[in-house]
């Protein structure tokens, strides 16, 4: 969810990453029972000792008979590991391991800040790519649009490689600047982008009056803290401004917490439910919707796009499955598991779905994701109508804007309402 669906933040102690430790050393016990590592001694899970073995054998050949013994880098190695570890299980689009580096991104992401170029990457079919670019972050400002696929970082190939290494030679201090080499999935256009990083400050909630008309644009990049009050306070003042049907973009939003997403969609719907939470078990909860809605009545549709994930895909089923809104734009992410976060020893982390979720009519989010009512695509180099962009834009502009997703919900919206349109 980057894009994450996190409750409680539980604390584990893995027994791969006392094994990898820095203070490993050859001559590691192992029998069907305990690891005796660092001085520790902990137990094995119960028919997986021969396997642990051939990791720590694999280890040790390595590191005796590997011929560039620069490259042997015990931390390198252990998240090498624990990333394949992770990435074994298949969920390709959420589950994955934090480097501490990339710990510190994503708690900055859910507190509304962040720092890099400001894009949320997800591996998907064996290739880094962009779930999103953040709102106003130098990715978006670069042209990097969801779906480009990173094939090098300042010259350095990188396809194949795991996601948290590609992340570490993306990151850096603000001010300093990064090329990428990028390919375009839908026309193959590969080119080279040259990014400088910034510190960011995540604005996720944002809202005008589209010109021309009596509808409100509310955009919702992200879903961190405070998202919930932060689009009620929008809501009152798009109430305020007497506004006659209402826009929910959700375009490029990589999704947040779960918590919010239940708080947003509240403010959509009377009563039923916000999600289904299916656990190992085959148990199935369901997130009731809360009271005290501000936007229960209001004409509405929501924008949706292949950068819509996680969150913005539980508010966006939800909001579909209650006939609420008719949703637009392309089919989204289809990031479909709650996220719980357990720390390691050297402050790094799993990030391992450990809930499924389902639509509250049960329809299946994960890897399918959701498809509109209305089918809309848009051309890559189109520019996106945003709040911030609107702004100082004319009727005759909006007209003939390439954003052919948002002149689809205006012409929507104008079907619903018979005063959609303001007067001369």
């Amino acid at each position: 969810m980057t894009q994450i669906g996190m409750r409680n933040r539980l604390i584990i102690l893995l027994i791969l990453a006392l094994v990898f430790g820095a203070g490993m050393t050859a001559g590691v016990f192992l029998d069907q029972r305990v690891v005796a590592a660092n001085d520790q001694v902990i137990q094995v899970p119960k028919g997986i000792a021969n396997n642990i073995r051939e990791i720590v054998d694999a280890w040790q050949i390595i590191q005796t008979h590997y011929v560039d013994q620069s490259a042997v880098n015990p931390t390198q190695l252990t998240y090498g590991a624990l990333t394949g570890l992770v990435a074994a299980l298949g969920d390709t689009q959420h589950s994955r391991f934090l480097t501490p580096a990339m710990v510190k991104s994503e708690k900055n992401f859910t507190n509304g800040e962040f720092e890099g170029i400001g894009a949320q990457v997800e591996t998907k079919n064996g290739q880094v790519v962009i779930v999103s670019p953040i709102d106003g972050s130098p990715a978006q400002k670069a042209g990097l649009q969801p779906g480009d696929v990173f094939l090098k970082v300042n010259g350095v190939d990188v396809t194949g490689q795991a996601v948290d290494v590609v992340v570490g030679k993306i990151l850096g201090p603000a001010g300093t600047s990064v090329t990428i080499t990028i390919q375009t999935p839908a026309t193959q256009q590969v080119r080279d982008v040259t990014i400088t990083r910034a510190k960011i400050k995540v604005n996720n909630v944002s809202w005008s009056m589209v010109p021309g008309t009596t509808f409100a644009q509310l955009r919702l990049a992200g879903f961190s803290i405070d998202v919930t009050q932060n689009m009620s306070n929008a809501l009152k003042q798009i109430k305020d401004q007497g506004a006659t049907g209402l826009i929910l973009d959700l375009r490029n939003n990589p999704g947040g917490l779960l918590d919010e997403a239940v708080g947003v969609t509240s403010q959509f719907l009377k009563t039923g439910d916000v999600l289904q939470e299916k656990d190992a078990t085959g148990a199935i909860k369901m997130s009731p919707v809360r009271p005290g809605g501000l936007a229960t009545e209001i004409p509405m549709v929501v924008l949706v796009n292949q950068g819509t994930a996680s969150a913005a895909e539980i508010v966006t089923g939800a909001l579909q499955d209650a006939a609420r809104a008719k949703v637009i734009g392309e089919t989204t992410f289809g990031t479909g598991t709650v996220l719980n976060s357990f720390s390691l020893p050297d402050n790094s982390e799993l990030l391992l779905a450990t809930e499924e979720w389902l639509t509250p009519k049960g329809r299946v989010i994960w890897h399918q994701g959701l498809v509109p009512d209305t089918q809309v695509k848009i051309a890559a180099d189109a520019t996106l109508l945003t709040p911030e962009v609107e702004h100082g834009l004319t009727p005759e502009n909006i007209k003939a804007s390439s954003d052919t997703q948002v002149l689809e919900a205006l012409k929507t919206l104008q079907n619903q309402t018979a005063n959609g349109l303001s007067q001369p």
